[in-house]
């Protein structure tokens, strides 16, 4: 997790909208909806080392389906 990003100001008030609306859809409870941003980027990245991992063996993963 070496990797930061860096955002301009539009990116970040887009990023500060969208994540307005996701605790709105938690009935504005913060700590609710980072816990489920945290389940869902678990399972997003269970996905892409899936992908990797079948790139490796030679097979087209999650990325060869586009």
């Amino acid at each position: 997790m070496a990797h930061i990003a860096t955002l301009d100001s539009r990116q970040e008030a887009a990023l500060q909208a969208v994540a307005d609306k996701f605790i709105a859809q938690h009935k504005g409870d913060a700590v609710k909806a980072l816990k489920e941003m945290i389940v869902l980027n678990g399972h997003l990245q269970e996905r892409l080392d899936a992908a990797e991992g079948g790139r490796r063996a030679g097979g087209r993963g999650l990325a060869g389906e586009m």
